[in-house]
C-alpha cells in the first residue's frame, strides 16, 4: 500500500474539500442576511447543520495526520475545523477518538473502569448488549430507557450535539472532562494549544450568535429556533454515519476480545449506495466514513485512498474468512433497530427470570 501511494495525500483534494465546504457556511450566512423569509431562514439552519457535519469530516482527516507531514499543521487545521467552525475542542475529540479506534465496541471491565470504547459509553440511555444493560443498575429509569431504547435511538442522535458542545467547552476552558480517562489526560498533559482552543470556541460562539440572530435583527424565539434545527440536525447528520459504522455490529469484553484485525473489521459496518441512494450521495454525505472498515484498519490513510483500498481489504477477509460487512442505510438503520429492540426483548426477559418474586 505504501509502495502503490495510497498513503500520499493529494494536496487538491482537500483543497476543494475545504473550500466547497466552506461555501456552505457563506451561503447559509446569505440565505439569512438577505432574506425575509422565514421558510429560508429554516432552510439556512439546515445547512448550517449539513457544514457542522462536513467540517466534522475534514476535522477528522487533519487530526488523523491523513494530510500533513507535520502533525502540528494537522492540528491547526483541526482546530480551525472543529474549535472555530463546529464549537468542538480538538483536544476532547482526540481523546475520545483516539480511545474508539484502540477498542471499538469493547465494553468497560466494570461500571468504573475506562478501558472500553467511549462511543458506546451510553448508559444508562442505550445499552448494545445484555452484558451493558445488567451493569446499569436497578434503577427504574435506567430499565424504562433500556425496555423503549429503539424508540429513543433518533431523538437522542437529534440532542448528541448538544452535548458534545457541553463537554468541549468545559475542557477547552479547564472546567471539567466527560470521562475519568479525558480528566487524567488533562490533569498529567493540560491542553496541547490552550489559547488556540479557547479562541476558536469562543469565536465560534460570537459568529454563531451572528447567524441565529439575523444580525440582530431576529427575536429571541426565531434566533433559539434557528439554533435548535441547525444543532439538531447536524446531530443527526453526523451520528446516523458513525452510528451505523459500528452501532449492531458485535461487542466484545476484556476477555473475549479477539486479535487487533479482527475487533477493527468485526465491530465495523461499511455504507453502500441502496433504496434509491446513489454512491456518489454516500461517498460525499460519509465523507469517507462509507469505507469505516478500511479507516479503521488504516487510519492515516487520506479518505481519497479509500476506495481502492476496500478492493484490497474485502478480498484479504474473504481469503482469511473474517466477516465483512456492509449495508445501505436503510437496511442499516432497520440491523440498528432491530439490534436495540434485541437488547431490550433479552434484558426484560433475563429481568422477569433473575428479578425479585412476589
Amino acid at each position: 500500500m505504501v509502495e502503490i501511494g495510497l498513503f500520499k495525500s493529494r494536496p487538491s483534494f482537500y483543497v476543494y474539500k475545504c473550500i466547497s465546504t466552506q461555501c456552505l457556511w457563506i451561503t447559509a450566512f446569505a440565505m439569512v442576511y438577505f432574506s425575509e423569509s422565514t421558510v429560508v431562514h429554516l432552510s439556512a439552519a439546515l445547512l448550517m447543520g449539513l457544514f457542522f457535519q462536513q467540517c466534522g469530516w475534514l476535522a477528522h482527516d487533519f487530526l488523523h495526520h491523513q494530510v500533513f507531514r507535520k502533525r502540528k499543521y494537522g492540528d491547526y487545521a483541526g482546530i480551525y475545523w472543529g474549535n472555530l467552525m463546529q464549537g468542538y475542542s480538538m483536544q476532547w475529540w482526540k481523546n475520545k477518538h483516539n480511545g474508539h479506534h484502540a477498542v471499538p465496541n469493547l465494553h468497560n471491565s466494570s461500571a468504573d473502569a475506562q478501558d472500553g470504547d467511549p462511543d458506546i459509553d451510553t448508559m444508562p440511555l442505550l445499552a448494545w448488549s445484555l452484558f451493558q444493560a445488567k451493569q446499569g443498575g436497578d434503577s427504574k429509569v435506567t430499565k424504562f430507557f433500556i425496555e423503549h431504547q429503539a424508540y429513543f435511538y433518533f431523538p437522542i442522535l437529534l440532542l448528541a450535539r448538544i452535548s458534545w458542545l457541553n463537554e468541549s467547552f468545559k475542557v477547552s476552558y479547564g472546567i471539567g472532562a466527560a470521562t475519568e480517562n479525558a480528566a487524567l489526560e488533562l490533569k498529567m498533559k493540560g491542553l496541547q494549544y490552550p489559547l488556540l482552543e479557547k479562541v476558536g470556541v469562543a469565536l465560534h460562539y460570537v459568529w454563531m450568535l451572528a447567524f441565529v440572530s439575523g444580525f440582530g435583527r431576529f427575536s429571541f424565539f426565531h434566533s433559539f429556533t434557528l439554533f435548535m434545527v441547525a444543532t439538531c440536525s447536524c446531530g443527526w447528520f453526523l451520528a446516523i454515519v458513525f452510528g451505523l459504522g459500528h452501532n449492531g455490529m458485535a461487542t466484545y469484553n476484556a476477555a473475549t476480545r479477539p486479535d487487533f484485525w479482527k475487533l477493527q473489521v468485526t465491530t465495523t459496518r461499511n455504507i453502500t449506495g441502496g433504496h434509491g441512494i446513489p454512491q456518489a450521495f454516500i461517498d460525499w454525505f460519509c465523507g469517507g466514513l462509507q469505507y469505516q472498515v478500511e479507516h479503521h484498519l488504516f487510519p492515516m490513510l487520506p479518505r481519497h485512498s479509500l476506495k481502492e483500498t476496500h478492493k484490497l481489504v474485502e478480498s484479504f477477509c474473504k481469503e482469511w474468512k473474517v466477516q465483512y460487512h456492509e449495508a445501505d442505510i436503510v437496511v442499516g438503520t432497520r440491523e440498528v433497530l432491530q439490534h436495540l429492540d434485541q437488547v431490550a426483548a433479552e434484558f426484560v426477559a433475563d429481568f422477569l427470570l433473575d428479578g425479585p418474586t412476589m
